[in-house]
């Protein structure tokens, strides 16, 4: 027997409505049972109203860790993902008591092979815990070393007393935004070639240009796919 077939299986069903006090709570009942070591079953079947915190918390872990996986996901929890082009179908498992769902595919690995030696230490820049939690939890995953800060002010100090290979910053926050992080860094020697990849909501092609021009690297819009954000990295760090 394999060992991942003795785990204990552990269910935890959601509510209604998720928002960004549930989404907080669904990070600590993932982190509790996970590091007790069972795999965790989340039956979505309650689900009504899906907000975005919970859906990038479900789908860093969905796409991070193979003990994770969804019973009976409501027809408003799959559109939740659906509308923002994202899948979880991958991770939803059939539950003897439910209707069947679709065949269940093999998630792909979000460290390339070729790429298992290339250790990167990656600075994460953000206002939001959530974020900031579900950026370490794919980062961790992908064999990254990661350090954070909350605002751009906190990620200059960071930066001025620690050697960083790529900086992932948001850009509305507060203190000191994104496009100032970005400017700093291009006024620093150390960090004319450092990539900085923007991490944020805003989709507009005018915030896309300013970045661009104050030498931002990339920009992804949240919420992030972990599999897209790796690949990313590593195309970046070359």
């Amino acid at each position: 027997m394999e060992i991942q077939d003795a785990l204990t299986e552990d269910r935890f069903k959601l509510g209604a409505v998720l928002d960004l006090t549930a989404a907080e709570g669904l990070l600590d009942a993932m982190r509790h049972r996970l590091l007790a070591g069972s795999r965790l079953a989340i039956d979505a079947s309650a689900v009504d109203t899906l907000t975005l915190p919970c859906i990038q918390i479900l789908l860093a872990a969905l796409r991070s860790d193979a003990r994770v996986s969804i019973l009976r996901p409501s027809p408003a929890f799959l559109a939740a993902f659906r509308d923002l082009g994202l899948s979880c179908d991958e991770a939803i498992a059939v539950d003897p008591v439910a209707a069947p769902v679709e065949e269940l595919r093999e998630a792909p690995s979000l460290q390339p092979e070729e790429d298992a030696g290339l250790a990167k230490r990656i600075l994460t820049i953000d206002d939001s815990k959530t974020i900031r939690d579900m950026l370490r939890l794919t980062l961790l995953d992908a064999g990254f070393t990661v350090l954070q800060a909350v605002d751009g002010v906190d990620g200059i100090d960071v930066l001025g007393k620690n050697e960083v290979d790529i900086v992932i910053t948001d850009i509305n926050m507060p203190k000191m935004d994104g496009y100032g992080v970005i400017r700093h860094m291009r006024a620093q020697p150390e960090h004319k070639s450092t990539p900085i990849l923007v991490l944020t909501t805003e989709s507009e092609l005018e915030k896309r240009n300013i970045a661009r021009e104050a030498g931002a690297t990339g920009w992804m819009v949240k919420p992030f796919d972990p599999e897209q954000l790796v690949a990313t990295i590593y195309k970046v760090a070359r």
